[in-house]
């Protein structure tokens, strides 16, 4: 074994048998490139990615190609879900050399960590080549070496930097529609999504969108929002059996999966179709995230209620092969009925993708349109079609499963906090409230030290769960705070909102540079890498600097905090000029412009129905709008409300109206 087998993360432990000498990140490894002049190889994946198992197979399982890795270079393997850090300098460093990035990520830096060459995927034999090559040129070119290295990290310090804007503009429906018009030339508007492959789910886009076509009432953005969810709710990216999105298409049409299974993109597409069954109302959106939630809590929740990254790809070393079946097998599992869910989910005996004979199960029809096709009640039609769903899915357990990465990241069980949170809004299910609880209980005592610090991964070894020394992030901050600010929402529990408050002001504390007026991604009493860097462009995962600015200004206007209001909008006034060249990469940030312009109500439900008005008030979609209430509480919207009757008030732009005893007459107040 080699220096792996002592780690606690999934992916460095898959490592741990190859004849390559892998180290993990740290004092060790970067000591002995120093001490030997050694180039070192830093090579970035995640356990459930598919081309890093190919490249693992092909290459570092390879004794060959392992005993040049091993003279040449010092090997280092890196969690970049552990170490996002890490991987964000490199990945800077590999999209400006080659202009595109993913996984597995291949960076060769000098012996003090500035990178000189870098790519993703290789060959093998293309590999041992690069590699012979690159040690040549150390040996026989140092300074050309240390030029380029100079320039490259030069280059990564300043990629996604960003400059304080001290010029103040009123933000008006003007700078959304700059944003959205030349982002409409993207849509998709016969398969929904982006019309380009592979396509990836992106729910901060559609939420943003979702929101912006009901406030600036936008038909384009409406229709592309509804036919996106539509699309990938019936596509192939959609496990029909287990619930659960896969992390994308590979295709344009949502019908053949990358199969891995990512907790982050499932918590935000609770969040995206919760909210999409509020503003649209379709009924299959309530039934994906009833679907979903079961799959999180089935197959990726811990017996203490932390939720886990991820499932592989890949089974028995085939990707895929745990969700796709072949007509004979289906006909073994259903007998007579095989016919009616062959024609549901589109199955047929040649198979309908790559793989022959084999199916990915999908829709194409609307349920009514198939029944009326095959002269059956739809209420009958479902029915039966739920009932052949769970005896698959019974089948379907007796598989080989796919690798479960069992790390438990604050960031991604922030989103996953916040989505059943959403989801409570959105159709009242006690138990999605229940879970919510229990989870936010389990990053209370596991995931936030006693000095208000937060721990990314998760380790069960520390039984106080109160360790000052483990790393977090940016995110973990941002997305925590987020979760437990919805939690308030749902629940009027202050607790939830005080913590988010202490939360944030640590943010402020170890985070934020005053230079700029944003955050930087890495705390100021953390690892020193060759850059600190921001984060600021929204990706699959909204940038956790625009989640802060979203944050600010909603705690701003809870507990009334001029400071949080000054910071969030410098923020926004630093990115705006940069958000038209590039939409779906700014859609958070677009959610806090579009709370600005359309401006934000905050709704205070003071008495004891409060709960039940809250509830009669998630009914209409408001997007922009806070509620916050119960019996009892001390914010400042809510001093001197309360009364022996529940009231309603609603309140904007530092003004309230006159009170009222329900949720009919507070949505006429908002309408007017």
């Amino acid at each position: 074994m080699n220096k792996l087998s002592q780690s606690t993360s999934p992916y460095l432990l898959q490592h741990a048998n190859n004849p390559v000498n892998w180290f993990p990140w740290g004092a060790e490894a970067l000591q002995k490139a120093k001490d030997e002049n050694k180039l070192i190889l830093v090579s970035i994946g995640y356990s459930a990615c598919h081309w890093c198992h190919v490249m693992e197979h092909e290459s570092f399982e390879n004794k060959a190609v392992a005993d040049v890795m091993n003279e040449y270079f010092v090997c280092i393997k890196v969690d970049r879900e552990e170490r996002p850090d890490i991987d964000q300098i490199y990945m800077s460093a590999v999209q400006l050399m080659t202009g595109r990035g993913g996984w597995p990520l291949n960076c060769v830096c000098l012996p003090d960590q500035r990178p000189i060459y870098g790519g993703t995927y290789f060959r093998k034999n293309d590999w041992i080549g690069l590699l012979e090559n690159l040690a040549n040129f150390w040996e026989q070119k140092p300074a050309e070496a240390e030029d380029y290295a100079v320039k490259l990290t030069e280059g990564i310090v300043q990629y996604e930097n960003i400059g304080l804007v001290t010029e103040q503009h009123e933000n008006t429906k003007a700078d959304l529609e700059v944003i959205v018009n030349p982002w409409k030339q993207y849509f998709d508007y016969q398969e929904g999504g982006l019309g380009r492959s592979p396509k990836f789910p992106m729910p901060n886009n559609w939420q943003f969108l979702m929101r912006y076509a009901h406030l600036m009432k936008d038909e384009a953005a409406q229709v592309i929002v509804g036919l996106t969810l539509d699309k990938m709710a019936k596509g192939g990216i959609y496990d029909h059996i287990g619930g659960g999105f896969a992390r994308y298409s590979v295709d344009s049409r949502w019908h053949v999966p990358h199969f891995e299974k990512m907790l982050y993109d499932n918590a935000q597409l609770v969040s995206l179709y919760a909210e999409g069954y509020t503003c649209i109302g379709d009924e299959q959106y309530r039934k994906v995230v009833a679907e979903t939630i079961a799959f999180i809590e089935r197959e990726l929740t811990s017996a203490d209620f932390g939720f886990y990254s991820a499932l592989d790809a890949d089974s028995e070393g085939v990707e895929g092969k745990f969700y796709t079946f072949t007509l004979a097998e289906i006909e073994t599992i259903l007998g007579e009925d095989a016919a009616l869910f062959s024609i549901y989910y589109n199955v047929t005996a040649e198979g309908n993708w790559e793989e022959e004979h084999t199916n990915i199960f999908f829709r194409k029809d609307d349920d009514a349109a198939l029944a009326q096709k095959l002269g059956l009640p739809v209420g009958a039609m479902l029915e039966k079609i739920e009932e052949l769903k769970q005896k698959v899915l019974t089948a379907r357990s007796k598989r080989v499963r796919p690798g479960l990465d069992y790390k438990i990241l604050a960031s991604w069980n922030g989103l996953m906090l916040k989505g059943l949170c959403d989801a409570y809004r959105a159709f009242d299910e006690p138990a999605y409230l229940e879970l919510a609880l229990k989870n936010a209980g389990f990053i209370q005592d596991n995931l936030i030290t006693l000095s208000g610090k937060i721990t990314r991964v998760y380790d069960p070894s520390d039984s106080t769960g109160k360790l000052d020394g483990a790393v977090a992030f940016l995110d973990d901050y941002a997305l925590i705070i987020e979760a437990f600010t919805s939690l308030y929402e749902v629940t009027f529990d202050e607790a939830w909102l005080q913590a988010a408050k202490k939360l944030c002001d640590n943010t402020i504390k170890y985070f934020f540079d005053r230079q700029t007026g944003m955050f930087f991604y890495t705390p100021d009493d953390g690892e020193q890498l060759i850059a600190r860097k921001l984060e600021v462009m929204d990706s699959v995962i909204p940038a956790s600097n625009s989640v802060m600015a979203r944050n600010l200004h909603k705690l701003s206007l809870l507990f009334d905090t001029e400071q949080y209001t000054e910071m969030s909008a410098q923020m926004l006034r630093n990115v705006k000029k940069q958000m038209a060249k590039y939409g779906s990469a700014y859609s958070n940030w677009a959610m806090l412009l579009l709370d600005d312009v359309a401006g934000v109500y905050e709704i205070a439900i003071a008495g004891a129905d409060a709960e039940q008005r809250r509830k009669e008030m998630e009914k209409k979609y408001i997007p922009n709008k806070i509620i916050l209430g119960g019996t009892k509480g001390s914010l400042p919207l809510l001093y001197d409300k309360f009364g022996v009757q529940t009231r309603i008030f609603v309140c904007k732009d530092k003004t309230c109206k006159l009170p009222v005893e329900s949720a009919g007459e507070a949505f006429k107040q908002i309408i007017n």
